[in-house]
């Protein structure tokens, strides 16, 4: 980095912590504080209100955030462009996942692309679909990866692999007898999902309104925040849980848990990449087409 008081700056200024900020980016505390004594001397002014244990920016500080933040981004794709130069690939990418995605579709990417790309730092931010967009708004990270179907009009979002949710069963429930049911059949029986904020849930609501059904009508004995959570649920109930393929497709295989399936009723959906509009190049563009070419 160039400039690393600007880096500092900006992680002050995003966690409202100097302590918080010491532990994002492995400096001490002591060293975060003169950072930003250094900045505020060279503009000659306070970037920050100190309030009790806590802190704000000033107008001041606000002003310097925007442009900083332009900076670094800039900064980055200096390196990347610099680096490509002697087809060396280096710099940090901070990556955000929705739980799905994090849990069982990205780990086999990352693994292949750090042997493949030593010198790029990664990082990974796991939460539900409106958490990583939450993330990405606020730049504390530069890709996100998410399910879900609706869309923020300040966010890009660029679709990379379809997913269908199902619903489960444990094979030693005893509604492992059915195969397939109906709609209305699916909508009596317990059933466990994940909880609000989360893309699943949001694509299951969709699915249903297709239908004129709302998830009030469905008999929800309980929302869990992690697809695991469900499925551990289900070994010891008898009840039924909608989750995404690519979480049970090894339990399955296992002869563990069975899909039921819902006559006339589709769930399928789109993974895909998100950041901030207008944001192009660095190294989360090399991680996207790394992953495209992989689907």
């Amino acid at each position: 980095m160039i400039d690393f008081r600007l880096k500092v700056f900006c992680s002050v200024a995003h966690n409202l912590s100097f302590t918080k900020a010491s532990k994002e980016l492995y400096v001490s505390q002591p060293a975060i504080s003169k950072h930003i004594q250094e900045l505020e001397a060279e503009y000659g002014t306070r970037l920050f209100e100190r309030l009790g244990t806590r802190i704000a920016l000033t107008p001041d500080g606000e002003l310097l955030l925007s442009h900083a933040e332009k900076i670094l981004k800039h900064y980055k794709q200096l390196d990347f462009e610099m680096n490509l130069l002697s087809q060396r690939h280096t710099g940090e990418l901070r990556l955000g996942a929705s739980t799905t995605i994090a849990q069982y579709v990205l780990p086999p990417y990352l693994a292949t692309f750090q042997q493949k790309f030593k010198l790029i730092k990664l990082s990974l931010l796991n939460g539900n679909t409106r958490d990583i967009e939450k993330a990405i708004e606020e730049h504390r990270i530069d890709l996100g990866l998410i399910e879900g179907s609706s869309r923020q009009n300040h966010l890009h979002y660029t679709p990379f692999m379809r997913d269908e949710l199902v619903c489960i069963t444990s094979t030693r429930s005893q509604l492992a007898q059915y195969d397939e049911i109906t709609l209305e059949e699916f909508g009596r029986l317990p059933l466990v999902i994940r909880e609000s904020g989360s893309g699943s849930l949001e694509v299951l609501e969709k699915a249903l309104a297709r239908h004129q059904m709302k998830l009030s009508q469905l008999n929800i004995i309980m929302q869990m925040g992690t697809t695991e959570g469900i499925k551990r649920f289900l070994y010891h109930t008898d009840s039924v849980g909608v989750v995404s393929i690519q979480a049970v497709s090894s339990e399955i295989a296992d002869g563990k848990l069975k899909v039921i399936e819902i006559s006339d009723f589709d769930c399928e959906r789109e993974f895909c990449f998100v950041q901030n509009a207008g944001q192009t190049g660095g190294v989360e563009s090399d991680f996207m087409r790394y992953m495209t070419r992989k689907f």
